[in-house]
């Protein structure tokens, strides 16, 4: 057997290294910006402010799902669609349903919720002391949607450049705006400080999309109606994924607030955004570009699953290494992050670690079922994915507190992986490749490895396991990754590098 599975001419990889980078590049500032960012939030706010942002950020989160109907995801697939057609009359069609809609769906979801602003407060912290802050919200929503649209006819056209230019500019407009409220304001500039991200984030996509359809033909009332029909037919199933998805983060939330306090929510929300920090470049950079391409081929299944083993490989070996210094260097990241009074986070950051490793495994058979359009199978695995997360939360954070919480996700994607395996089988046949069992085998019990060393021994032999991991894992990935890329695009030195014999 061979070791990977390379196309002839090895361009695949180098498109999937090149977007992946591309993104991962904009992420890694959007990085250095969100260590300015919740150092200050955690400075000024403490573990309970930040736990009312978790808290904010999920309402609106499940707003924006609801409201949006799923159409700048089904959008994407639309335009992507179109796209390949080569019929511009076509893509300016889809162009302009998707802006006109995503304007509409965004007044809907900012009125509904002011409209439910009570019940919202109540159910979430008890009180009505929230109220205000809530119906702010709703102008987050609508900027959130207003924005979506814009990236979604973006993405379709598979601009990744431009894609990377708006993660950075937005990143850097939310830090600028956001800082100064909470500064000047304090707690009760929460809410207005994410309302103020949310419409800076319109800026960018605005500038990068105002070229796509910039003299439209015009649509007749039938044409705009059967536009509009395939994004929201389509949407709904994205919708129910992404308020499934959302509901879950909200009700676990709920569920370690009610268990530990606000300080406990605090916790479990610095350990969630610091656990997807590094993987979540990985995982953007797939719904990015990867999700548009696998769309345009899904139809052959040889095609699909080796696209799909390809875009695994890259990301483990991409992710693998990244996340096991993060296993290892928990305490430091959380200070470097946020500050020593979140040190009581480690334990559940470590979990999510785990969790979040299995999640890269995971997530590229998962776009199988959205490029087939397999809409059913599709909303089902999201309702047990949700039930079992749910589940497992209610059941340990009981039990173990806020660590329980991140015991939940990595349980959930034990179970993901096998039950997404499964059904891409079923759909395409799919199998790993050689090269993929030999990552999953070093990275998977390597990670496995170093949490239990933190368990079970002292903390300097734990660090001297964390660090030969970290240094094998990752001179493994840089090796593997150089040799996916054709020998033309290498420099000699590297070449001469991974000539050597193993």
């Amino acid at each position: 057997m061979t070791l990977r599975m390379i196309p002839p001419s090895g361009q695949s990889y180098t498109q999937i290294l090149k977007s992946t980078m591309l993104m991962g590049g904009s992420s890694l500032v959007n990085v250095g910006l969100s260590i300015i960012r919740n150092k200050a939030f955690a400075v000024l706010l403490g573990p309970e402010g930040v736990g009312l942002i978790g808290l904010y950020g999920s309402i609106v989160d499940i707003a924006q799902a609801i409201a949006g109907l799923g159409v700048s995801s089904s959008g994407v697939r639309r335009v992507a669609e179109a796209a390949g057609t080569g019929d511009t009359e076509r893509i300016a069609r889809s162009a302009i349903a998707l802006r006109r809609i995503s304007v509409v769906l965004g007044v809907l979801g900012a009125l509904l919720l002011m409209a439910l602003a009570f019940p919202v407060s109540s159910f979430t912290f008890g009180d009505y002391q929230h109220v205000g802050g809530v119906m702010l919200l709703s102008l987050a929503v609508f900027f959130r949607l207003v924005a979506a649209g814009q990236s979604a006819l973006i993405q379709g056209l598979r601009g990744i450049a431009n894609l990377a230019r708006i993660n950075v500019l937005s990143g850097l407009f939310g830090t600028m705006v956001s800082i100064p409220l909470i500064y000047l304001f304090g707690a009760p500039a929460i809410a207005p400080s994410l309302v103020a991200i949310a419409a800076v984030s319109i800026l960018p996509t605005w500038w990068y999309s105002r070229k796509i359809c910039r003299h439209p033909t015009p649509m007749s009332p039938p044409q705009f109606g059967r536009e509009a029909t395939a994004l929201l037919r389509l949407g709904v199933a994205f919708m129910a994924s992404g308020l499934l998805t959302f509901g879950a983060a909200y009700a676990i939330r709920i569920i370690v607030l009610n268990e530990g306090g606000v300080v406990a929510a605090g916790l479990y929300q610095a350990a969630w955004a610091l656990g997807g920090l590094y993987s979540g470049f990985i995982l953007q950079a797939m719904g990015t570009d990867f999700y548009p391409r696998l769309t345009a081929i899904a139809a052959d299944n040889a095609e699909c699953n080796r696209l799909v083993n390809e875009q695994a490989e890259i990301s483990m070996l991409l992710a693998g290494p990244g996340l096991i210094v993060t296993l290892t260097l928990a305490p430091l990241v959380m200070s470097l992050f946020y500050s020593a009074e979140f040190h009581g986070a480690v334990d559940l950051l470590r979990w999510i670690c785990l969790g979040m490793m299995l999640r890269i495994v995971a997530w590229p058979m998962g776009f199988i079922v959205l490029a087939k359009g397999a809409q059913t199978i599709f909303f089902w695995t999201e309702v047990a994915a949700t039930l079992v997360h749910v589940g497992l939360a209610w059941l340990f954070v009981a039990k173990l507190g806020a660590p329980g919480a991140g015991m939940a996700f990595f349980g959930l994607y034990v179970w993901h992986s096998i039950l997404i395996y499964l059904v891409a089988r079923r759909l395409t046949g799919f199998r790993w490749s050689p090269a993929n069992l030999r990552h999953a085998l070093l990275f998977l019990p390597a990670s496995g490895l170093v949490f239990t060393a933190f368990l079970a021994l002292p903390i300097w032999p734990a660090m001297t396991i964390g660090s030969v991991a970290v240094v094998v894992s990752g001179l493994y990935s840089l090796r593997m990754l150089v040799k996916l890329l054709p020998p033309e695009s290498m420099p000699a030195i590297i070449k001469k590098w991974i000539a050597k014999p193993a």
